[in-house]
């Protein structure tokens, strides 16, 4: 029964390229039809119940049944099979779109409230379990020289990983317009790239901070390397405590970081940043975000990935960041730049495959490649995108135009 529903399920959601898929019983099912630009991908369930699983929660459970190696790939890749059958669905299909039904309003609404929450207590736990794996794995998948673990900046396709992270630090940085003599923040610091790449192209001092501990050891030894170490400054604690104890920084930068807080710490989180900025002060805000309205985290990033995560909406981060009179000075939506670094990434996991499963096994390999597919179709096809937020909270504080952007972006990659 689950193979006949299995079957007639994808079958309308398989219009363009080919998806064969072999059952534990041997029958064999093949739909869509051959497209340029669609992948082909051939799969063999290798028991009777792979089928209901996927049914039951298609997200987690095609991604449990990859891991446990009973969804096996036997034509293409993870990669290809997320891409085919997220391809054939586009967000942005261009159609009609029919206002959504009580239900899936009540659903979606229960369901984001109730994973959103993340209380200061939780906060250290929920990183930890997924930056705290080792640094060994992002070494392997990273860019080389400052380990960016968001998504890069492409002028244009043909320029390399490294190059694409150093040109979002530097558009990042341009839109800080730092003044000699700033002290900047760094929230959610990672392993210290932007804080020293900061302290490298202008003069400034800078202040990183995490909750992560592996990555705070690795911060400090990356900024020692890079002979900084005298004007970048790293610690193990949380925005809140920060802001409780009265520190003010010139400027504030956050990358990557805003997914992790949750919406009922969302106007907390702004209140302690317009606290924590001079009046004078520069803020830059840069996050994944989704292209619609607010919605919930698949349960499959929730249970293996990101504990306690969630992507915001620009409408529900705009409001929140409105209440505390910070001033949205410019937004800008990167709509395909993570798809790129997410494929960089994904190519490189693969070719350090025996490195990774060596170190933490084949289904830890399966479930990372499952999730890096995952979000590349999210970008590729689905309804998320990167936003960065320019804030202030004076309106004297910019030039009222964005002339001074390309000229101090063009200077700092110069360096």
């Amino acid at each position: 029964m689950s193979e006949r529903i299995f079957d007639r399920v994808i079958g309308n959601a398989v219009r363009l390229g080919v998806f064969e898929v072999v059952h534990a019983d041997g029958t064999v099912a093949r739909f869509g039809t051959p497209t340029a630009g669609f992948p082909d991908i051939r799969v063999r369930f290798a028991d009777d119940k792979v089928a209901r699983d996927i049914l039951r929660d298609p997200g987690l459970g095609a991604g449990e049944t990859f891991m446990d190696g009973r969804l096996i790939i036997e034509q293409g890749d993870i990669m290809g099979l997320i891409t085919l059958l997220s391809a054939n669905s586009p967000w942005d299909h261009g159609r009609a779109i029919a206002p959504p039904g009580v239900k899936h309003r009540v659903a979606n609404t229960l369901g984001a409230a109730y994973e959103a929450v993340n209380r200061q207590a939780s906060a250290r736990r929920n990183i930890s379990h997924h930056y705290d794996i080792g640094n060994d794995l992002y070494r392997l998948m990273l860019d080389t020289e400052y380990m960016q673990y968001s998504c890069g900046y492409w002028p244009s396709t043909d320029i390399t990983l490294e190059q694409a992270q150093v040109a979002k630090l530097a558009h990042i940085a341009a839109k800080l317009k730092l003044e000699p003599g700033n002290h900047v923040l760094d929230i959610g610091c990672g392993w210290g790239g932007m804080a020293i790449f900061l302290a490298q192209h202008a003069d400034v001092t800078v202040t990183g901070i995490t909750l992560s501990k592996e990555q705070l050891a690795l911060a400090r030894e990356n900024a020692e390397k890079a002979g900084v170490s005298d004007r970048v400054s790293f610690e193990l604690i949380d925005y809140r405590d920060m802001a409780a104890r009265g520190d003010r920084f010139d400027r504030i930068v956050s990358v990557g970081m805003f997914e992790h807080v949750g919406v009922p710490q969302f106007e907390t989180f702004f209140r302690a940043c317009a606290t924590l900025l001079k009046v004078e002060g520069v803020m830059l805000l840069h996050t994944i975000g989704r292209l619609g309205g607010p919605g919930k985290t698949d349960a499959f990033t929730r249970k293996y990935i990101f504990p306690g995560g969630y992507i915001p909406a620009l409408s529900e981060t705009l409001e929140r960041s409105e209440k505390v009179r910070l001033i949205a000075s410019d937004i800008e939506t990167l709509r395909l730049h993570y798809a790129w670094t997410l494929r960089a990434w994904y190519d490189r996991c693969v070719a350090n495959r025996e490195t990774i499963e060596a170190a933490y096994g084949a289904p830890f390999f399966r479930m990372w490649t499952f999730y890096l597919a995952g979000a590349t179709a999210a970008f590729e096809s689905g309804g998320m995108c990167n936003y960065q937020i320019q804030y202030i909270r004076d309106r004297h504080a910019l030039p009222v135009t964005r002339d001074y952007l390309s000229g101090e972006e063009a200077r700092l990659l110069a360096k």
